[in-house]
């Protein structure tokens, strides 16, 4: 089974993020109305006759599955196709999730004729009272099985360890999550499948950090590149590409390569790559070195000032 972009969630309550009343069935619309039948039918026998009673005990749909998926900062990146494996319950082959071994009788209850439910009257001192028990005789299902199925002890589902492939689509951030519609538990008495849904967490690079779509990086550079300016091999996600370093850069400047980002969700284009630039000082020098460095200090009159006129050709002079 394979599952796209379709079913992508991003992670929390924001847009397109989980429903918090999802898997509580009921408070959509019409919805509500019936759980306050359910509970003036609790409190009051179901007096006017509604529905006599009856137990909601038909096909039920099955529980939603969590599965935490980690991705490498390039596949969250670029997208990647990834098979999981997991442990679900689902429709024992045998007994076709009926719970009673294959040619036997699944009788209705007789405590309860089959709603799951029984009434117990209560005398109290506002006069008698009505409540609704889960039948104790049938456990509330609506029916006895006297011979139930050996693979799955009459419960009608077995655990079994299942693989999928899902699709993680490009530029997908730490912490969303991919909703696999139908593929949780299975459902009860012939109910459908709850779903799957696929936490994403995106291991931390060594070189890059992520801001939204943008991605940013240091980069290190010498006080003669940073003086004179240079051409330095960038790192970036594509592979290693060519930036021009301008003369007189200084420590902490931020340069933007274009569409070196991480690709937008369900968009088109990229983000940016934010390079800054970290000038790194010597700590060991040679003899040859300070001299021309002192050299440097006598023609500069001691007087290191980036906007004095001339300050870059007397470096240039100093390296020549």
């Amino acid at each position: 089974d394979q599952f796209g972009m379709a079913a992508f969630e991003n992670g929390g309550a924001g847009a397109g993020g989980f429903n918090g009343f999802e898997g509580f069935g009921g408070f959509g619309a019409g919805g509500f109305g019936n759980g306050m039948e359910d509970i003036f039918d609790m409190f009051f026998g179901g007096a006017g006759g509604r529905r006599g009673g009856q137990a909601n005990n038909g096909p039920q749909k099955g529980s939603d599955l969590r599965f935490d998926l980690n991705l490498s900062f390039e596949e969250a990146a670029f997208g990647v196709e990834k098979e999981i494996s997991l442990y679900r319950d689902e429709t024992c082959d045998h007994c076709h999730g009926n719970g009673a071994e294959p040619g036997s009788k699944v009788e209705t209850c007789p405590d309860c004729h089959g709603t799951g439910q029984i009434r117990v009257v209560q005398n109290t001192m506002l006069g008698q009272m009505q409540t609704v028990r889960p039948c104790p005789k049938c456990h509330g299902e609506g029916k006895i099985i006297s011979n139930p199925c050996h693979e799955c002890r009459g419960t009608g589902t077995v655990k079994k360890q299942k693989s999928l492939k899902v699709k993680v689509p490009a530029g997908v951030a730490d912490g969303s999550r991919l909703r696999v519609a139908n593929e949780g538990a299975a459902g009860a008495k012939g109910g459908p499948n709850g779903d799957l849904y696929v936490y994403l967490f995106v291991k931390p690079h060594k070189f890059f950090e992520r801001d939204g779509n943008d991605v940013y990086c240091e980069v290190p550079i010498n006080i003669v590149q940073a003086s004179l300016g240079a051409e330095v091999e960038v790192p970036t996600l594509d592979g290693k590409v060519v930036m021009k370093v301008p003369e007189g850069t200084q420590p902490g400047r931020v340069m933007r390569l274009r569409g070196k980002g991480i690709p937008r969700l369900r968009g088109t284009g990229r983000g940016d790559q934010l390079v800054r630039i970290k000038v790194v000082v010597p700590t060991k020098l040679t003899e040859r070195q300070k001299a021309v460095l002192r050299n440097f200090a006598d023609v500069a009159k001691d007087n290191i000032n980036p906007e004095e006129k001339g300050f870059l050709d007397k470096i240039k002079d100093l390296f020549k």
